[in-house]
């Protein structure tokens, strides 16, 4: 608990009580039944992990605000691969009691630090919400004038397999049959699938809504398609003022933030709901099954994004990160063809930089700062990767073969070619740098060296070494073939004895 606190205040900013709107992430939770030592919030959707992409898109949906993230289970891991972000702090929710009691954790800073503007709630494993989607949410709130909104979905399928908290509304008749009139629709509360089921199966449910009781069987209730999201908008004062009025009388003995809604219409303040255009982006995850179905969904989005602009062998197996996407488009703007190629089971990580005319083929793998030249082509099975604080920079027309693995501080000149089985490494003490019209090949491996324009190197072992363009008498370069350094540790190297 120590620990966590100080991490908390290592990595927490300020909350600015001047701004409009604050969102509180809900991320304590682990998930029993994702069934994995990872935080189901720290799993990945297209790269990302879940609670980081729900605080980008609150972030630059609600155009800067304020953002608690409520950690938990996994807080330490939680906290450090969100890590240190403009007006967003961390509260910790010791023990799961629900989400109601996280966002009265999720309050604290915010009344600590005088806010009062409208809060914004979201679930940690929301991983396919995107900025619009909450910039649409808002405009909501703001258009619809009340004091919560509701995201709500629509469940598609088997009414028995839908496991979300249904939104009930009022419907067109009382109790005693008469017409609900313009009450007709508005929402009167969440009830989560468990306490339906907990019902008695023969004797209806009456809920009281503006002075008047109405009347749903729980299989009527079980029969709503429409469910929470787990996502709202709320005014601050109301939502401080009447937080601690939820208590937690229901099946799991916790503190749902749902129940608000109820406590909102008995003090007669307006709830309202509304559904996003993309119904995909509300989808949450408790198992690897349906994790997978978002990355599908992801993948599938960018797809769609790219499909006319570049070439992409096989829209279910490839891998561009969404930095990488957004620079595609920008360079899309500029109306020159790209002619960019990515292969089947490509991985672009986000600080690659395309160029045009470039061509991945099957499972080349490029991640880091690598900065491609034009019309570069890198062969099946390739490697390319960097630390996060290093570059390395191909040229134009350069051909990378099968099988290549070039890490680390590197740069190589136009028109160069490495061929197959070639490793070659630079590091920040010796970075690696290739000439222009450099040809390595055969099994070479090369470790912060520096080879001059027109070099041919076969079959070497360079670690460390400088190679000059040296010509011959009859104006060709000299080649570097078969180059071995002499052996380090000979002496702990012996022949076997023979049996």
């Amino acid at each position: 608990m120590e620990n966590i606190q100080q991490m908390i205040l290592e990595y927490s900013d300020k909350i600015n009580p001047s701004a409009q709107n604050s969102a509180i992430i809900l991320a304590a939770g682990h998930g029993k039944r994702i069934k994995s030592s990872v935080s189901k919030m720290l799993h990945k959707i297209w790269g990302v992990p879940t609670a980081e992409r729900v605080h980008k898109s609150a972030f630059v949906g609600l155009d800067n605000p304020n953002i608690v993230m409520v950690v938990g289970i996994k807080a330490e891991d939680v906290i450090k691969t969100v890590g240190k972000k403009l007006q967003t702090v961390f509260a910790y929710q010791e023990f799961q009691n629900g989400t109601g009691d996280a966002v009265k954790h999720g309050l604290k800073p915010l009344i600590e630090a005088g806010f009062d503007g409208v809060v914004y709630i979201f679930p940690g494993d929301m991983g396919l919400i995107n900025p619009e989607t909450v910039k649409k949410f808002k405009e909501d709130f703001e258009r619809l004038d009340c004091d919560m909104l509701v995201l709500t979905g629509f469940f598609e399928g088997d009414y028995r397999k839908n496991y979300y908290g249904r939104i009930v509304r009022v419907p067109e008749k009382d109790k005693f049959g008469k017409s609900s009139g313009s009450d007709c629709g508005s929402v009167i509360e969440i009830l989560e699938q468990k306490d339906i089921l907990n019902l008695d199966d023969n004797k209806p449910y009456e809920v009281e809504y503006k002075g008047r009781v109405y009347s749903l069987t729980k299989e009527e209730l079980l029969r709503i398609n429409e469910f929470n999201t787990g996502v709202y908008a709320i005014k601050f004062k109301p939502l401080v003022e009447h937080i601690g009025e939820i208590t937690s009388d229901n099946v799991q003995s916790e503190i749902y933030i749902t129940d608000l809604i109820g406590i909102f219409n008995k003090h007669g303040l307006t709830v309202r709901a509304v559904s996003p255009e993309d119904k995909n982006v509300v989808i949450g995850f408790n198992v690897k099954s349906v994790l997978k179905e978002m990355e599908s969904i992801a993948r599938q989005k960018a797809y769609d994004r790219l499909k006319d602009i570049i070439e992409i062998d096989d829209p279910d197996d490839f891998f561009i990160a969404d930095e990488v996407i957004e620079q595609i488009l920008e360079m899309d703007k500029k109306g020159i063809p790209l002619d960019i190629r990515i292969g089947k089971g490509v991985y672009i990580g986000k600080d690659v930089k395309l160029n045009y005319g470039v061509e991945l083929k099957k499972n080349v793998y490029v991640d880091g700062n690598v900065i491609f030249g034009r019309k570069v082509v890198v062969w099946e099975n390739a490697l390319l990767s960097t630390y996060p604080h290093q570059t390395f920079k191909i040229g134009d027309n350069v051909e990378i073969l099968w099988g290549d693995i070039i890490k680390g501080n590197v740069e190589i000149g136009d028109n160069s070619r490495i061929e197959s089985s070639v490793n070659m490494t630079g590091s920040d003490e010796f970075p690696l740098r290739i000439g222009k019209n450099v040809l390595i090949k055969g099994t070479s491996y090369l470790f912060g060296t520096t080879v001059e324009d027109d070099v041919h190197i076969e079959h070497s072992v360079l670690i460390r070494k400088k190679v000059e363009r040296v010509l011959r008498k009859d104006g060709t370069v000299r080649k570097v073939r078969f180059y071995l350094p002499m052996p380090e540790g000979i002496d702990s190297v012996s022949d076997l004895n023979e049996s």
